[in-house]
C-alpha cells in the first residue's frame, strides 16, 4: 500500500521477538513520546496553510519525516528490525525506536492529531454558553468522538491486515464525519458568528480526514482485489 500503508505489525510479531523487558514506567515513557508525536503533527498541521487536502497532509507528512510517497517506510523499517532481532537475548532492553505499536502508525498519528485540534478548539469555544447552545455543544462533541472511535478501530484492523474490516469501519467513521458536517450547517449555526468563524477551519480539517480515509480505503480495496499467493 503506497501512501497510507500501516500494516506494520506482522503475524506473531510479539511472540517472535521474545519477551520485551520493559516495566510500566518504560511503557509510560514510550507512550508519552508517542503523545508528543501526535502533538508535533498537530503543530505542523496548524502551521501549514490549507492549500488543498492532498497538498496539506502530504506536506505535514514530509515534515514528520514520513515522506510524501510512502508513509509506511518507517513502519516497514521497524518490522525489518524486529526480524533482525529475533535471535537477540530476550531479556535485553529494546530501544523505543525499535518498538512498533499502533501509536507509531502514521495514519493513527494523523487522525488523532487532527481530531485533537478539532476537539480542543471546539471545547474552548463551546465552554461559553453565550456562544454555543448547550445541545449543539454536546451533539458536536459526541459526533467528533464517534468519528475518532470508528477510525481508530479501523486503523487497528488495518494493522492486523484485515482490510475488509478496515474499509467497513472507515465507512462508519465517514458517516460520523458527515454527521459532524451536517451539525455545522444547521440553521441555528448560521446565526451565531462565533460558530460560523470556527466552522471554516473545522470543515477543512474534516475534509483532510476524509482525504486520508479515502486513500486508505482505496489502498485496502486494491489489496483485497490482489490475487493471493496461491493463485496464478
Amino acid at each position: 500500500m503506497s501512501n497510507f500503508n500501516s500494516d506494520g505489525s506482522q503475524e506473531n510479531e510479539w511472540e517472535d521477538r521474545g519477551e520485551l523487558a520493559w516495566n510500566e514506567f518504560d511503557w509510560e515513557r514510550y507512550l508519552r513520546e508517542q503523545d508528543e508525536a501526535v502533538r508535533r503533527y498537530l503543530n505542523f498541521y496548524s502551521a501549514t496553510p490549507p492549500t488543498g487536502a492532498a497538498d496539506r497532509i502530504d506536506a505535514v507528512a514530509e515534515k514528520m519525516g514520513w515522506g510524501q510517497d510512502n508513509w509506511s517506510d518507517e513502519i516497514a523499517d521497524l518490522a525489518d528490525d524486529d526480524d533482525d532481532d529475533e535471535d537477540d537475548d530476550s531479556s535485553e532492553l529494546f530501544d523505543e525506536d525499535d518498538v512498533y505499536t499502533l501509536h507509531k502508525n502514521p495514519i493513527f498519528i494523523a487522525t488523532k492529531a487532527i481530531y485533537l485540534g478539532l476537539r480542543e478548539s471546539w471545547e474552548a469555544l463551546a465552554v461559553d454558553g453565550a456562544h454555543v447552545p448547550q445541545d449543539l455543544a454536546v451533539r458536536l462533541l459526541a459526533s467528533l468522538h464517534r468519528g475518532e472511535e470508528q477510525s481508530v478501530q479501523a486503523i487497528h484492523a488495518l494493522d492486523f491486515g484485515d482490510y475488509a474490516m478496515a474499509v467497513s469501519l472507515l465507512k462508519r467513521a465517514m458517516s460520523a464525519l458527515n454527521g459532524t458536517l451536517a451539525l455545522l450547517h444547521r440553521d441555528q449555526v448560521a446565526d451565531l458568528p462565533a460558530i460560523a468563524a470556527w466552522r471554516e477551519p473545522a470543515q477543512q480539517s474534516l475534509f483532510d480526514l476524509r482525504e486520508i480515509w479515502l486513500r486508505v480505503m482505496a489502498e485496502c480495496r486494491d489489496e483485497l482485489d490482489r490475487p493471493g499467493d496461491d493463485e496464478n
